[in-house]
């Protein structure tokens, strides 16, 4: 066996000297051979691979714990696991953007909307079993203030579902929501219906629950977002995907977000401005995964009032096939009555 000294092994795979000393400490990179008089680091050839390996994805920025669980996997396993990893950090980034790009428009006050219009929601909504499905696991609810839908997994996806609904009902019964803290309020809310799903689990981890949520501020919309249900936006006649499918691959079923035991209940959130005339679309996948974006978007120009999109958007999707339970909520921007 080929030892390198440690100087020698860290110029190889480009880590540094302290950063090898450290991974020895933490058992991610454990050298060859230590001499016993002077603690000197040896690493042999074949270790190579796996340094490379950790030096690339510490580029990544891949925490070291990930790190760890990534090298004892096999190469395909390996792989499936740093494509979940980026599409996560692309999901959050996306999200940060967004984020970002609200506080800019903000602060160099370039959003000038008419302030002296009073808005409201006007909305409607409905949750079908689809065509195949034995059982509905979605759930529904739209409020003056508050638009939900969830879609269940498991053998109490329904519950779960109603009961992370039920978990943020209680916003559109609140007198008064804080303009500049609403995303944080909106977040603790999701956080809570993530434990309400847990409680209906009990201690299941295959059951569990997606949740996009929209509440109105009366001059913005906050959203909140965990899973593969969906939101969307038909501003001027041109749709606009508000959400991001925390998926691990893009026609893969399996989630990398979701309200259920053992994952993160952290949901991707945002602030929307809003305009007189937009359309909001929350839905469940029993739609997208049967309906193009194209199809949805003609279904919401071509409907005159909340209910009628939403009667289209659900036969469209059972035209298709109706694999799925599928739930719509369609809500205008509209003048507020007098």
């Amino acid at each position: 066996m080929e030892l390198l000294t440690i100087g020698a092994f860290a110029k190889a795979c480009r880590l540094s000297p302290k950063a090898l000393r450290l991974y020895d400490e933490l058992e991610l990179l454990r050298p060859a051979r230590v001499a016993p008089d002077t603690g000197y680091r040896y690493y042999a050839v074949e270790q190579l691979r796996q340094a490379r390996l950790v030096a690339w994805l510490r580029r990544l920025g891949m925490p070291l714990a990930e790190i760890r669980a990534v090298c004892a996997l096999e190469p395909g396993d390996a792989a499936r696991a740093i494509r979940a990893y980026w599409a996560r950090v692309e999901a959050e980034t996306a999200v940060r953007r967004d984020l970002a790009a609200f506080l800019v428009d903000q602060l160099t006050d370039e959003s000038r909307r008419d302030h002296t219009t009073m808005l409201e929601l006007r909305y409607s909504t409905h949750s079908d079993r689809g065509l195949v499905r034995p059982a509905n696991q979605d759930a529904v609810y739209a409020g003056r203030r508050l638009l939900v839908v969830a879609d269940g997994f498991g053998p109490a996806g329904a519950p779960a579902s109603s009961a992370a609904v039920e978990a943020l009902r209680f916003l559109d019964e609140a007198e008064e929501l804080p303009a500049n803290g609403v995303l944080g309020v909106l977040e603790d809310a999701v956080r809570s219906a993530g434990e309400a799903v847990c409680d209906v689990a009990e201690g299941t981890r295959d059951v569990g629950t997606t949740l996009t949520a929209l509440l109105w501020t009366g001059a913005r919309l906050a959203l909140a977002h965990i899973g593969d249900s969906r939101a969307y936006l038909l501003r001027d006649g041109e749709l606009i995907r508000m959400t991001r499918d925390h998926r691990v691959e893009a026609r893969s079923l399996l989630l990398l977000k979701a309200l259920a035991g053992g994952m993160d209940p952290v949901p991707d959130v945002r602030l929307q401005e809003v305009r007189e005339g937009d359309r909001y679309l929350l839905c469940s996948d029993g739609l997208t995964e049967v309906v193009p974006d194209a199809r949805i978007r003609e279904a919401l120009r071509a409907s005159a009032v909340p209910g009628e999109a939403v009667q289209a958007l659900i036969t469209a999707a059972n035209e298709a096939g109706g694999p799925d339970n599928v739930s719509c909520v369609v809500a205008d921007i509209v003048e507020a009555a007098a």
